[in-house]
């Protein structure tokens, strides 16, 4: 209250809206100075630059040596987007369009667990991106979830997070999502490995 009582132009000030979007950070502790300083710091590292290189599918993941090509999933239908000179849209959107088949047959009770019984439960097993995104998502659209399935998130190593989610789930409908670029995380393995275990128990 006290930053709107000193300056009456500050919800103008930090607010901005784009691609019908509407962003209020008027209540967050930042001054003029601080998001001047940001924008500078923005230009001074080229951040620009950096982004307009994600989107055309440069080398922007330096650890991995690859592109970081999941801004890629939200592309229209008919963009080109070129790697190593191959398009890999035309890929993005069969496989999109191949979730949003399995999803309508999760849904609609045709995807059944090994009794014939629908999947009432998806555990998604994952860390880092794996796991933050979806997590996020599932949160953020609580209200247009589909009422039949509950969404689960097992990141944590620790087996008594996943002790306790076993108590909420049956096997003969849960569907688990094991979520990994590699493979050869640690805490995605080990929780993919006492999932099956559950399961086949």
């Amino acid at each position: 209250r006290e930053a709107f009582n000193s300056d009456p132009q500050r919800f103008s000030q930090f607010t901005l809206s784009s691609a019908g979007l509407f962003l209020d950070y008027s209540k967050n502790l930042i001054t003029t100075e601080t998001r001047d300083l940001l924008v500078s710091l923005a230009g001074e590292v080229n951040l620009k630059d950096a982004i307009k290189a994600q989107y055309d599918g440069e080398l922007v993941n330096s650890s991995e040596g690859r592109p970081a090509l999941h801004t890629a999933l939200r592309r229209p239908v008919g963009d080109k987007l070129k790697v190593n000179g191959v398009d890999v849209m035309p890929d993005v959107h069969r496989v999109l369009n191949q979730m949003t088949e399995l999803v309508g047959r999760i849904h609609d009770g045709l995807w059944r667990g090994y009794t014939e019984k629908p999947i009432t439960d998806v555990v998604n097993i994952g860390i880092g991106g794996s796991f933050l995104g979806p997590e996020l998502v599932s949160e953020a659209l609580v209200a247009y979830a589909h009422k039949g399935v509950r969404c689960h998130y097992l990141a944590n190593i620790d087996g008594s997070e996943f002790h306790e989610l076993s108590m909420k789930i049956r096997a003969e409908t849960t569907l688990f999502i094991v979520s990994s670029k590699s493979f050869n995380t640690l805490e995605t393995l080990k929780n993919a490995q006492a999932a099956r275990a559950w399961y086949l128990g």
